[in-house]
């Protein structure tokens, strides 16, 4: 096959990691409506988020590994099928049970990102990747706040049905493009899949993120919240000690000690943890009665218009992370996201009481993500051999699921734990979620400092034979 065309190559991987995204956030302003629809009940309903988020999180390991073992544009292929045969389904879902087999197979379409990032190295010019890259990872923050802003003007003027047909468009137009326009890359690992580790991941991951989603409606201190934090905590330990033993592991446990992958997969858990948070508490303060004295009255449309500043910010500062990364290396954006990050939940923490107030934190909050997110991919594979790109960069897209879990899952026990008898959440409620989340935002800082600078980092990079980069060279 011919060499993929530069230009088409990235519009096509955009369209795919664009639809994943938003079909990530879409549904959750609508749970209520598609709950009324369906009849199902509110513990029912979140398993629509659940099953995606466990999906996801299972399948993103396994199919990055298998990306960089039989190519990654066959699994791509293979992945974006998938995914349009899932969307479809729950286009014409009937009832719940069919919604939530759709959204397990929706969620298969977590390795995208890692794929793509991949396929970028491989494909594309050195001085082309570290931008690139940038933008295909703000692409997935644009996408979740491209879901939360649309979901409320699809629901109201069309059905929540819509939530899925306009993204399968963008899905089909990437597939299509994927088929016929893209070169599969020589770029491999030869290799057998480490099934005893993907069994062994998937359990645990599961057990965790089930404790983590489920846990405000079980009970936090209910035998069975704890028992499965237990099983996944102790078979991500048991993961780890099979995977050091393992010829040919599913994740290669002596990446794991490189700086700049560790360092980078705590920046994207906390990042993942306030991005959600920010996702849970503003929708939430926006729509609240006027009447509260503290809340803005708007519909839920109207809240999500207030997300459009944070979601154009990131298209902005996606790509520009990129130019510093070519320039000082992906420490110098990281932080200087990690930084907007904290001060976006800093203001709404000591003032939240004016509508601009809110639209600040919304602006910073895009420049920190659109920063922050396109510098960890970047130092990711700026720290690892092309051959392990794929696994790489999927632990680091499940550190951002785990991290989006929990933040979802503390805000939303925050609300819950300061609510009127009305079911209202207070004033105190809101102060007390953007402080933790500004707390929280912190560690993003102090981790992103641990990153390597420009001179050790090439120094890493080389003893650990990376070599086709134009930042290493």
């Amino acid at each position: 096959m011919k060499k993929s065309n530069g230009s088409l190559l990235v519009l096509y991987l955009s369209l795919g990691g664009l639809a994943f995204a938003v079909l990530q956030s879409l549904v959750a302003p609508a749970l209520s409506t598609i709950a009324t629809d369906l009849d199902a009940s509110t513990g029912d309903i979140s398993w629509i988020l659940t099953a995606y988020l466990l999906s996801a999180s299972v399948l993103t390991p396994i199919l990055g590994r298998l990306g960089d073992m039989i190519g990654k544009r066959k699994v791509l292929i293979a992945v974006l099928a998938v995914l349009a045969a899932g969307t479809l389904l729950a286009a014409l879902a009937p009832n719940l049970i069919v919604l939530i087999l759709a959204r397990v197979l929706q969620g298969a379409a977590g390795a995208i990102l890692p794929l793509s990032i991949g396929i970028v190295r491989d494909e594309l010019p050195r001085e082309r990747v570290s931008v690139t890259v940038g933008l295909l990872s703000a692409i997935f923050g644009i996408g979740a706040g491209v879901g939360i802003v649309a979901a409320g003007p699809i629901v109201e003027n069309l059905s929540w049905h819509w939530l899925f047909w306009l993204p399968l468009v963008l899905v089909v137009v990437a597939l299509i493009g994927v088929i016929f326009g893209m070169s599969e890359s020589p770029v491999r690992t030869p290799g057998r899949l480490d099934v005893l580790g993907a069994a062994i991941l998937s359990v645990s991951l599961v057990a965790l993120l089930l404790a983590i989603s489920k846990g405000e409606s079980w009970g936090w201190a209910d035998g069975l919240t704890l028992g499965t934090a237990g099983l996944g905590v102790v078979g991500l330990i048991g993961f780890v000690l099979v995977e050091l033993r393992t010829a040919e592991p599913l994740i290669d446990m002596r990446l794991m000690r490189v700086r700049g992958v560790w360092a980078t997969d705590v920046v994207a858990m906390v990042l993942g943890f306030a991005m959600f948070g920010t996702f849970v508490l503003v929708p939430t303060l926006l729509e609240l009665p006027a009447a509260t004295g503290y809340g803005f009255g708007k519909s839920v449309s109207q809240a999500g218009l207030f997300l459009l500043p944070t979601v154009i910010m990131m298209v902005l500062f996606g790509p520009l992370a990129g130019l510093l990364d070519r320039r000082f290396g992906p420490k110098v954006p990281m932080f200087l996201g990690t930084v907007a990050v904290v001060g976006a939940f800093v203001v709404p923490a000591v003032s939240h009481g004016e509508i601009w107030l809110v639209l600040i934190s919304g602006v910073l909050t895009g420049i920190g993500i659109g920063f922050a997110f396109a510098a960890m991919s970047n130092a990711i594979i700026e720290s690892v051999p092309a051959t392990q790109t794929g696994e790489a960069t999927s632990v680091n897209t499940i550190a951002r699921t785990i991290g989006s879990s929990i933040g979802t899952a503390v805000i939303a026990a925050v609300i819950s734990s300061n609510s009127t008898p009305q079911g209202l959440p207070t004033d105190d409620a809101f102060t007390l979620g953007f402080t933790l989340c500004a707390g929280v935002a912190v560690l993003a800082v102090l981790a992103s400092l641990l990153v390597p600078a420009a001179k050790r980092r090439r120094q890493e990079a080389l003893a650990h034979g990376v070599d086709d980069l134009e930042s290493v060279a």
